[in-house]
């Protein structure tokens, strides 16, 4: 089976964004920071971090969001990355094994944590998964949100304009107890 593989640049300059036309995971993103985290969880992270210069994976529904570290070269990366991608797919090999969650339970959250992962679901994630990102609440403390950010928005030049001028003025909009977003 053949895979078409587009690749798309991201606000972050050290992340590229290869979306692909089959889907990799049921829903939402999974993020791996080295070789170790993706160990047993993605045969396919696995395989990118093996390519030298790769310093994090992240996973969507159908796209994977690359990015390099110091060593890192896109020139020789960016060929290595789609030759990985068009390999494991094309032969029909497994993104990940098992059922891979956030560790996340809805159950304990307060009302304002629910009101805040609904925002952040229904409005600011899908727009953030667009330029290879991902955000997710970690929790809500004394008026502050905490949140993760994975994939292109981690270490972007204008991630903090994105937390501060959008998702924080969003939050406060709609819930008065929202006084500051802040990342993890």
């Amino acid at each position: 089976m053949s895979v078409n593989i587009q690749l798309e640049w991201t606000p972050n300059p050290n992340t590229l964004k290869y979306v692909v036309d089959q889907p990799l995971i049921p829903s939402g993103a999974v993020a791996f920071r080295d070789r170790k985290s993706a160990a047993g969880k993605s045969p396919l992270a696995e395989k990118l971090f093996a390519i030298e210069g790769v310093s994090a994976v992240m996973l969507g529904t159908n796209f994977v969001t690359i990015t390099k570290g110091e060593a890192g070269d896109w020139d020789t990366m960016n060929e290595a990355v789609t030759a990985a991608l068009e390999s494991h797919l094309s032969a029909g090999e497994p993104v990940t094994i098992g059922e891979l969650s956030s560790g996340h339970s809805a159950a304990n959250d307060s009302e304002i944590e629910q009101q805040i992962r609904e925002i952040l679901d229904e409005e600011i994630r899908p727009a953030v998964m667009n330029d290879g990102g991902d955000i997710t609440l970690d929790r809500f403390e004394n008026g502050i949100v905490y949140l993760h950010m994975r994939g292109s928005c981690s270490g972007c030049p204008s991630s903090l304009m994105t937390l501060k001028m959008g998702i924080e003025e969003r939050l406060r909009a709609s819930i008065p107890d929202v006084e500051e977003v802040v990342p993890v």
